[in-house]
């Protein structure tokens, strides 16, 4: 089974996960005001305490070009 780094996954799609996140807030919280850094940097603080640096994911995840 290949082995990503979830951090690094989250930095190279950094600005895809901000805005996601800015959305799904927004969609649960209308009218809340947010700050999308912030969120974003609290959101990948999160992922570090909670996940460990290497994941194995199933071959069927991973696409080679």
């Amino acid at each position: 089974m290949p082995r990503i780094r979830i951090d690094q996954i989250i930095d190279h799609l950094s600005n895809e996960m901000r805005s996601a996140l800015e959305e799904a807030v927004s969609t649960v919280s209308p009218g809340t005001k947010i700050d999308a850094h912030a969120l974003h940097y609290a959101f990948v603080r999160a992922v570090g305490r909670k996940c460990a640096t290497w994941h194995r994911v199933p071959d069927r995840f991973v696409e080679e070009d």
